[in-house]
């Protein structure tokens, strides 16, 4: 085992380094909150693209998608590549449609707020918020249970400072420090990624020693047809298509890129990097039963590292494990900060700008430190990420389907949301005690189907029930929204009125 002293060093030295990098970089950047949550239209085409192949890229990469490979096998490993692919696009044809009727937008719940009122608009803001939360909660399990398993760092020192130093760089220099960042971050993680997986097949004796340990093992792990493997796969494609639809980072990331043709390209090209990234790191868990001792799936890339790998190929992945977890969470702190300020003129009176950005602040570290609460004592990073994957699963197509359409109403799309989530949550494998909780509900309990351990029942019944009511609901409605009013209800933050830009309490439309 590599020594805590050796890992610990490494990792304070490389935090330091990037947080350093962050703060240079940002001085004097911007002087207002509209600059600090959106570097709106900085982006060229190689950057954007960067950032958005660092942002997907947390150290999930290395834990819940190796898991997944480990649990279900190779139809599982290809239901990842896609679900993560899938995403981005999607969001080559929303983002330039985002930009074009929301000129001036920053956050994804000021259209919710604007589109469909203020009962949806507070729905979509928790399922976000929360969204983001299980994810740099999940990121910061990630990295410290891999830290714990390869050297014995105490899970929550390494938590505090990874939590602390991408904070404080991220707090400083905001979104353009995570875009410079991630620039760099992608260009190290990338080669380090093909480095660690060529390394291991090597170190195993080639593809044919591989081969063997797995058909050994557990030879249901190398079957695309395996029904098991094939539902968690499509289950999983589902859960991250519909959670990566309600993610903020890639709402901010639609407006820091120079243009709509630069941000269609950019989402482009991290279809295909994303893919192919997710397919080669689910590959990992599958590798890793068939050559190691695996008692964690979600630490199953992990286990296999520690028992194969010489001392300094274990150095370097754990570094590569580190610039993932601050590629993402460096992210969502942005991500986090950019809701918080853009809805805060609504919420308070006159707010000032340095009102917006400390609140901001506060705010953010407050999710931050419950996250990394929450991190320790959290053992799955894949089960954290599929109970957050339900919400986006219920909410995604309500939620951009009025981008597109102007039949469709605030009520309409928050029952089809509602809907979809309460058909999700009926047979969503929860653990036991919530599981007993929903059981023992008079009445409702007694009805309530099986739950469904590979989730496919859970996250298409979420998808479909969400997409078929919100077509009947746009299908029948009378109502026409005019797009132009996103453009001029959104506006800049430096360009509030007087009153702070507070827009008048909305009405849900019942047409």
């Amino acid at each position: 085992m590599v020594t805590t002293e050796t890992v610990l060093g490494l990792t304070i030295a490389t935090l330091v380094a990037f947080t350093a990098m962050g703060v240079y970089t940002s001085r004097g950047g911007f002087d207002s909150a509209e600059d600090l949550i959106t570097a709106r239209n900085s982006a060229g085409g190689g950057q954007l693209t960067a950032t958005l192949i660092a942002s997907v890229m947390g150290v999930w990469v290395l834990l819940s998608a190796p898991e997944a490979g480990a649990s279900f096998g190779i139809a599982a490993v290809v239901g990842y590549a896609v679900g993560e692919a899938l995403p981005m696009l999607a969001y080559s044809k929303i983002g330039p449609r985002v930009r074009d009727v929301i000129p001036d937008g920053h956050s994804l719940t000021e259209y919710a707020y604007a589109r469909y009122g203020s009962a949806m608009y507070t729905f979509i803001l928790l399922v976000s918020v929360f969204y983001m939360f299980i994810f740099l909660a999940a990121e910061l399990t990630g990295i410290a249970l891999a830290l714990a398993l390869v050297a014995d760092v105490p899970q929550w020192l390494t938590a505090v400072l990874v939590g602390g130093f991408v904070l404080a760089y991220t707090g400083y220099g905001g979104l353009r420090a995570s875009i410079l960042t991630d620039t760099v971050q992608t260009a190290l993680v990338l080669p380090l990624l093909v480095i660690a997986f060529t390394g291991a097949i090597v170190t195993l004796g080639g593809t044919g020693a591989v081969y063997g340990g797995i058909v050994a093992t557990d030879p249901s792990l190398l079957d695309p047809l395996n029904s098991d493997g094939i539902r968690f796969g499509i289950a999983i494609a589902l859960a991250i298509f519909g959670a990566e639809l309600i993610n903020q980072t890639w709402w901010q990331r639609i407006y820091a890129g120079s243009d709509a043709k630069t941000v269609a390209r950019g989402f482009r090209t991290a279809t295909v990097a994303n893919g192919m990234i997710v397919l080669l790191a689910a590959l990992f868990g599958v590798v890793a039963v068939g050559n190691a001792s695996v008692e964690n799936p979600s630490t199953a890339f992990f286990a296999l590292l520690g028992e194969t790998f010489p001392e300094w190929a274990v150095v370097a992945v754990t570094l590569l494990a580190l610039l993932l977890v601050m590629s993402s969470v460096d992210t969502l702190f942005n991500a986090l900060s950019s809701v918080v300020t853009a809805d805060l003129p609504r919420l308070l009176d006159d707010p000032d700008d340095r009102t917006l950005s400390l609140s901001a602040r506060v705010l953010t570290i407050v999710v931050a430190v419950a996250a990394i609460y929450v991190s320790q004592t959290a053992q799955s990073v894949l089960a954290l990420f599929l109970f957050a994957d339900l919400l986006g699963a219920a909410v995604a197509v309500p939620f951009l389907y009025g981008l597109f359409s102007d039949k469709l109403t605030g009520t309409g799309a928050l029952i089809s949301s509602v809907g979809g989530l309460a058909v999700g949550a009926a047979v969503f494998p929860f653990p036991l005690g919530i599981a007993d909780a929903l059981r023992s509900i008079p009445l409702v309990g007694a009805m309530l189907p099986s739950p469904d351990g590979l989730y496919l029942t859970s996250f298409a019944g979420a998808f479909v029930t969400a997409t078929v009511c919100t077509l009947a609901f746009a299908k029948r409605s009378s109502h026409r929204y005019d797009f132009d009013e996103l453009a001029s209800e959104i506006r800049r933050l430096d360009d509030l009125q007087p009153d702070g830009g507070q827009l008048e309490d909305r009405e849900v439309d019942d047409q």
